[in-house]
């Protein structure tokens, strides 16, 4: 394959000034960004206990371990409550 000329008439790039540019508008994609982004905004009493982003990923990784402990005790507890039920 031919390679496609890259003249200088090209890749000039007219620079603009701040005047030709516009006004710009505010909040213009924040529908967007919060729709598809992992922001998350605190309470201030909540940012007090949990400063870091850190702090908030060890408390939530430590609830979802309990939460996924305590299921796992249900689920077993249930299987045996029902083997004893039909025996």
């Amino acid at each position: 394959m031919k390679k496609t000329s890259t003249n200088k008439a090209d890749q000039d790039i007219p620079v603009l000034k701040r005047e030709q540019l516009g006004k710009g508008v505010r909040g213009k994609y924040f529908q967007q960004y919060t729709q598809q982004s992992n922001v998350v905004v605190l309470k201030p009493e909540i940012m007090k206990a949990f400063p870091t982003s850190d702090a908030v990923n060890k408390a939530l990784a430590s609830m979802l371990a309990f939460s996924e402990e305590t299921q796992s005790l249900l689920v077993v507890k249930g299987a045996k409550g029902a083997r004893r039920k039909a025996a």
